[in-house]
């Protein structure tokens, strides 16, 4: 829901940003410290209008992994994933790691056993589920958010206007150069984009709970700023690590004090949890599209929580909290605008591409002029963090790259192998320019397809045993069009005119061992049917397949194209596995081996 989105966003981009940040951010510009803040999210909102378009395109989990790696391919898609990953797991454990502090100052308690209990925590209730966790977000965002607009108003009327002079520190540029330094502050909002798939109505409430927590947070931000300036000295000010709550202390004593160190507190709760939420889908969707092991994208049967995902993403967050966190926070900074980059030439790219199936239930108004500012101011700030930053960034997409490298890239190459396999088989008529492209699609998304099992095909494969002295493919293509003919309303004759003359265009022998007959009829009867044979004696289809063991023919209508494809990648799959060839000669019956292949076109 809208308010499930609005919280996740605002309590991802409330936290440190606005309660340590200042303090340090405030020695590099002075009292124009709240016109950077207000840059950083101008900045941020011209960059979200991309991130929001791309996930009501593909509300998908893995947010800007998804729809990178769909523009992109599996290899930036990858890098941009593994960093994701990295990069807001990291700020959780920034936000644990402050919050076990600020419990330290206060109890005494051991931080390291305080931050490790709170993780186990956040882990828990993100198992629990979104609906859960995003429940008690709704609650801590609005103790969060009124204690933060009590304080604008009760401390605006104390504001000292001469402590806002001089107003620059470092002049105008040193003002800019500092919206760099604090957009941090505002990576939250890459967060709503991955859970898109658990928005129940992504047109509406992405849009809407995400713009509404950037134009809140924006004026908080610039609010508090205001009133902490005018009433700290620049020293005070440059010198706290606390300073809201230090500016509260001048005006309403302890308890105020009391009172923001609290709304810190639930700050960075609210940073952990959605961090926790958000970054676990990372692994998720990696996972799904076989760039990580299969196990990670388990689920919950009756909550749908990937709960592998989850205990992953809690275990590198328990291991970053045990070390320097400075030069990882500033990387979590550089691969979030490096997303935003990603993200704005992906929609530049997908609304040139003018692709059919590319329709975003919300439109980035002023297109491209929003994208093309973004890029350039994007490139800027990142231009502006130093090296350092950089350097680690490098590291982690090294360590991504080798993941890739040496798992996800055969799964890769199996796709678009699969893809050239199958083309050659599609029926001849279908050898348009959009066909790579279509069946891409199909094999990488093939984990979200619904399962053939829910159509009757599966119900109608029959599979035949060939005598050892069969003819040849003319009394095969008889044979074939007389066992469809029983499946569809076609007659035998026009079935196997059509497959002889398929074959004359081009073998349809997929491999030495296995041929794949594929011809598409005339009419708009929804029909489709598929007959196998296994021949131990062997078919001879060509000089490259002398002796095909295994035919699958598939005969359709032309009326359902997607069906035709979606049962070619199932067969192409099918007889890609390891031991094939051993277990479809070595069956002992025709009832086993059509058993076996009604599992495996199922999976």
């Amino acid at each position: 829901k809208m308010r499930h989105v609005f919280s996740i966003a605002t309590g991802a981009m409330v936290s440190s940003g606005i309660f340590v940040l200042p303090g340090i951010a405030f020695g590099l510009t002075g009292p124009s410290l709240f016109l950077s803040y207000g840059i950083a999210g101008f900045i941020a909102l011209i960059g979200v209008l991309s991130i929001i378009e791309l996930a009501t395109a593909m509300p998908k989990a893995g947010g800007d992994y998804f729809y990178i790696g769909r523009t992109f391919g599996p290899l930036i898609g990858n890098v941009t994933g593994t960093l994701s990953w990295f990069a807001m797991s990291l700020k959780s454990a920034f936000a644990i790691f402050g919050l076990s502090e600020m419990l330290f100052l206060i109890t005494g308690w051991n931080p390291a056993l305080t931050a490790l209990g709170f993780t186990l925590f956040f882990v828990a209730l993100n198992l629990a589920g979104v609906e859960g966790a995003a429940g008690l977000e709704v609650v801590l965002v609005f103790i969060l958010v009124t204690i933060m607009a009590v304080y604008i108003f009760a401390g605006a009327p104390r504001v000292q206007i001469s402590r806002f002079k001089p107003f620059y520190n470092n002049g105008f540029n040193g003002m800019l150069s500092t919206a760099a330094f604090v957009f941090v502050s505002f990576g939250g909002l890459l967060k709503v984009s991955t859970i898109a798939e658990e928005v129940k109505d992504p047109q509406r409430d992405i849009p809407r709970g995400a713009l509404l927590s950037i134009l809140v947070v924006t004026l908080l931000y610039i609010g508090i700023i205001i009133v902490t300036t005018g009433l700290l000295s620049g020293e005070e000010f440059s010198t706290s690590l606390n300073p809201v709550a230090d500016a509260a202390a001048g005006f309403s004593g302890r308890l105020g004090w009391i009172v923001i160190s609290a709304a810190a507190a639930i700050a960075f709760v609210t940073t952990a949890l959605a961090g926790i939420m958000s970054a676990s889908r990372y692994p998720l969707a990696l996972a799904r599209d076989g760039l990580l092991p299969g196990f990670i994208s388990r689920v919950g049967r009756k909550s749908g929580t990937p709960y592998t995902a989850i205990l992953f993403t809690g275990l590198f967050v328990v291991l970053s909290l045990q070390l320097n966190l400075e030069f990882l926070v500033k990387t979590a900074s550089a691969v979030f605008m490096l997303t935003y980059i990603l993200a704005n030439i992906a929609v530049i790219i997908l609304r040139e591409s003018r692709l059919e199936n590319y329709k975003p239930l919300f439109k980035s108004p002023l297109y491209p002029l929003p994208q093309i500012l973004a890029i350039l101011i994007y490139l800027f700030l990142l231009a502006d963090m130093g090296w350092q930053a950089f350097a680690i960034a490098l590291g982690f997409m090294a360590a991504s790259l080798l993941v890739y490298a040496f798992y996800g890239r055969k799964r890769a190459i199996h796709d678009f192998a699969l893809v050239h396999l199958l083309k050659r088989v599609v029926d001849s008529r279908w050898q348009d320019e959009g066909l790579d492209k279509e069946l891409l699609e199909i094999v990488e998304n093939r984990d979200r397809m619904p399962p053939l099992s829910d159509s009757d095909i599966l119900d109608k494969i029959s599979v035949f045993d060939l005598d050892s002295d069969f003819p040849g493919l003319d009394d095969l293509w008889r044979r074939s069009a007389a066992d469809l003919s029983k499946i569809l309303k076609v007659e035998s004759g026009v079935i196997e005119s059509a497959l002889a003359e398929r074959e004359r265009d081009i073998s349809t022998a997929l491999t030495p061992f296995t041929a794949i007959p594929h011809i598409v009829l005339d009419g708009d009867l929804q029909q489709f049917g598929i007959v196998c044979y296994r021949s131990k004696e062997g078919i001879l289809f060509s000089d490259r397949a002398p002796k095909v063991h295994a035919v699958f023919v598939c005969t359709g209508t032309g009326d359902v194209r997607h069906l035709h494809l979606e049962v070619l990648a199932s067969i192409a799959r099918f007889v890609s596995q390891d031991e094939y060839e051993h277990r479809w000669m070595g069956a002992d019956s025709t009832g086993e081996l059509r058993k076996w292949l009604k599992s495996g076109l199922q999976e």
